[in-house]
């Protein structure tokens, strides 16, 4: 298991991981844009951002250091976007911190399958802390 910072930006993020990258000497990055997703007519991405950053990660001196652009249209309020970003292999020790965490908390996603993970969800803590959680069956590499 991992705890890992994910940080979000406002449509830079690819500046703004090309630029952590070569401060910390890192690899140039694996990046995943909006337009690369499979889409959902539900939530249709605007051609100006299906460039935007959807994942991508940054191996800073042996820590793990996720990056995203945030999804078009949502709030973004700089000094909020971080997260604490939890990555296990046992589902139920996923299910458990999540439940525990959510308690006097707001739940951002429900645990559920994605198209990156078998259980993915999102909560924010009593103390306003923001958590992600992603199980990893060792399939994802990005």
């Amino acid at each position: 298991m991992s705890v890992d910072v994910y940080l979000n930006f406002n449509g830079n993020c690819r500046q703004a991981v090309d630029f952590y990258a070569e401060v910390f000497g890192t690899e140039k990055p694996q990046i995943m844009t909006f337009g690369e997703s499979p889409q959902s007519k539900d939530f249709p991405i605007p051609e100006e951002a299906k460039d935007w950053v959807l994942h991508t990660r940054l191996n800073i001196d042996g820590s793990n250091v996720m990056f995203s652009d945030i999804f078009p249209g949502m709030p973004f309020i700089e000094g909020t976007n971080v997260t604490l970003a939890i990555v296990s292999k046992n589902k139920d020790d996923i299910q458990n911190w999540y439940n525990k965490l959510k308690e006097g908390g707001n739940i951002g996603m429900e645990l559920q399958e994605t198209f990156w993970s078998k259980l993915y969800g999102q909560v924010t803590d009593k103390f306003g802390i923001h958590w992600q959680f992603n199980y990893d069956n060792g399939k994802f590499t990005m």
